[in-house]
């Protein structure tokens, strides 16, 4: 690692959070996120308002972590920013901006693929919390990827399982709406499901070949089940809730394990790092942490700010980056289908 002291500006707008970090080497020294609570009454997030309230937030965004880190911006040596996958308008909105910005102060910048920093947000320099050794099996879990990638250097991924369909996070977020939960379902699946059986209801796993996912199927069946039951009993969502989300979150999970058990014996590799913002989840957490025993496994969970959507993960690929000299060009543009 170089001995100079880096700093280095990151911004993340790839969905519905605007959000700025500044790093220090690898630690953080801040990490602000603006949340656009806006979608919740449509259920979902209108990429034209997103990207509106993107061009709203970031100036104050940047601002406000430039001002928290304590520095002055032409102390800065590098901007970082998410190039892709991700909404369009979203990322035109950061991709602009940070040319703009490294254009103006004539320091490098630095294009960084989204899932990539999901993976590498575990090398973030955080006191308490291991980085996994490579090669290591990287899982990104979150309301629009689900994907399994072999890591073998920072800078050097394979994905070999990913969903065909529907991510977790909106097989989590749909079943909610057919529930009458609100927008995003799945932090209130988790809470409830702490309440309920979840061995109540067993919807069954879809049968997906080799390391893929599909999560369409579950939801479908999920919906039949709920038309069936409140056709008999118009009462049947309240008085079985908890118990509802208990069987749907242990079938999600138990379908993520099935997985990631297929893909240890695979490769050989039983380091697991876990990210993406349903990571967050505890259900997930605590089948990967038994894993451990049952498996054989070691698992890795990045810090709970560090695991949704946040500007930190893009700032550690782009100080990755910056040791390797790793910089764009200023005709760089978005990619909201880039892969890893």
């Amino acid at each position: 690692m170089s001995s100079q002291n880096i700093y280095i500006l990151a911004i993340e707008s790839s969905c519905d959070d605007t959000a700025a970090s500044i790093l220090l080497n690898g630690k953080v020294l801040s990490n602000i996120v603006a949340s656009q609570k806006i979608h919740e009454e449509y259920g979902g997030v209108v990429p034209e308002l997103a990207s509106r309230a993107h061009q709203q937030n970031i100036v104050p965004v940047v601002h406000q972590a430039i001002e928290k880190a304590g520095i002055k911006k032409e102390m800065l040596h590098a901007i970082a920013f998410t190039r892709g996958p991700g909404l369009m308008g979203s990322l035109l909105v950061g991709t602009s901006f940070a040319k703009s910005l490294a254009f103006g102060l004539d320091i490098p910048l630095i294009e960084v693929n989204h899932m990539q920093a999901h993976i590498l947000a575990h090398f973030i320099d955080e006191a308490g919390f291991s980085k996994p050794p490579f090669p290591f099996l990287g899982m990104t879990i979150s309301g629009g990827h689900t994907q399994i990638v072999k890591v073998s250097n920072y800078f050097e991924m394979e994905v070999i399982g990913e969903t065909i369909d529907d991510a977790v996070g909106e097989a989590f977020d749909k079943s909610g709406k057919i529930l009458g939960l609100g927008y995003p379902a799945g932090p209130e699946i988790d809470r409830r499901a702490k309440l309920g059986n979840p061995k109540a209801f067993p919807f069954t796993k879809p049968k997906v070949a080799g390391l893929n996912f599909s999560f369409s199927g579950l939801k479908t069946a999920i919906l039949y089940f709920i038309q069936k039951q409140v056709k008999m009993n118009p009462n049947f969502i309240e008085e079985n809730l908890n118990d509802i989300c208990a069987s749907i979150q242990y079938t999600i999970i138990g379908i993520l394990i099935d997985k990631l058990k297929l893909a240890t014996k695979q490769t050989g590799i039983n380091h697991i790092a876990i990210g993406g913002g349903v990571s967050a989840n505890t259900g997930i957490r605590e089948a990967l942490k038994n894993g451990e025993q049952k498996f054989g496994w070691t698992t890795y969970v990045p810090k709970f700010e560090f695991t949704t959507d946040n500007a930190a993960m893009i700032g550690i690929v782009g100080y990755l980056k910056y040791l390797e000299g790793d910089f764009s060009e200023q005709d760089v543009t978005a990619s909201s289908r880039l892969k890893i």
